[in-house]
């Protein structure tokens, strides 16, 4: 007897049909430049019709998610995404945006993460960030957003150059990580990175140290991702490119709004892996800062 189809895929069939009824053809098209890489059931390229921007949806139920990532990688880049996140009870659930390399081994891999932590109705999701460098992380950072990042699209940025990592939202930054490899820190500097999404289960841990589960009969979930924008790393002029930029150079320190930082820090930071009490080292760069 053959099995039915997971909740997720009868949404695409379903909204498959709906597309072809409608005859719209998306003219910034999302699948030029990003490709499903796990969960091709679980996911699908539509224009609702309210713009000319093709969105990715990537779906989850009790069987599996999905994930893509973009057809290029690169060193040193500024990556900007819209994504609207699972709606209503998405404790268990968490939506991902990060920097992978390609073919590296795991213990020399960097990594830059955000990830969506959802929660339950009415509670807020939390973004969980982190930073790997030749293999290791736990450089977590933790902030809960200003708005219902599940009732519209936002803006999330990863902007990646020789002298820092900023991580922004709608255009506001609360994290850098500056390159301290001067001072025997490590920095992501020679790893070709893309930029890669999911929606997964995590409910042992994402949601309240996994108190909270994943509410299954409200499968299956939806992540939206929309417009991408990849802008490689710009050089001062008369430098071939941003890796031969001068120790000294201040080019890479335009553009940072330090006053915006400070204060998306000051109000929406929540853990600070620099602060936390019940750690017994710190890593150098928390003196550094």
């Amino acid at each position: 007897m053959a099995s039915l189809p997971s909740s997720c895929w009868r949404s695409v069939i379903l909204l498959s049909i709906l597309l072809v009824a409608m005859d719209q053809m998306a003219m910034a098209s999302l699948s030029d430049d990003i490709e499903v890489g796990w969960g091709q059931d679980h996911s699908f390229f539509y224009n609702d019709g309210t713009d000319d921007k093709q969105t990715l949806a990537l779906c989850l139920d009790k069987t599996h998610g999905s994930g893509f990532h973009t057809k290029e990688a690169y060193l040193y880049a500024r990556f900007d995404i819209d994504i609207r996140l699972v709606p209503k009870n998405s404790a268990g659930t968490v939506t991902t945006l990060y920097l992978f390399p390609v073919d590296v081994p795991w213990e020399n891999h960097d990594e830059v993460d955000l990830e969506f932590l959802g929660n339950v109705t009415g509670e807020p999701y939390t973004l969980h960030t982190n930073i790997f460098v030749n293999g290791v992380g736990h450089r977590v950072q933790h902030f809960r957003l200003w708005f219902d990042p599940a009732a519209d699209f936002h803006t999330y940025s990863i902007d990646w150059n020789p002298k820092r990592i900023t991580i922004l939202v709608d255009g506001v930054p609360i994290r850098v990580f500056k390159n301290h490899d001067k001072d025997g820190v490590p920095f992501p500097s020679w790893q070709k990175m893309k930029l890669e999404g999911s929606l997964w289960n995590a409910d042992d841990w994402a949601t309240q140290g996994g108190l909270v589960k994943t509410d299954w009969s409200a499968a299956p979930f939806f992540a939206n991702y929309r417009n991408l924008r990849v802008s490689s790393c710009q050089p001062s002029p008369g430098v071939a490119w941003c890796g031969d930029e001068p120790p000294e150079s201040t080019w890479f320190e335009q553009g940072l709004d330090t006053a915006a930082l400070q204060n998306a820090r000051d109000t929406h930071m929540i853990y600070d892996y620099c602060k936390d009490a019940n750690r017994k080292e710190f890593p150098k760069e928390c003196a550094l800062d």
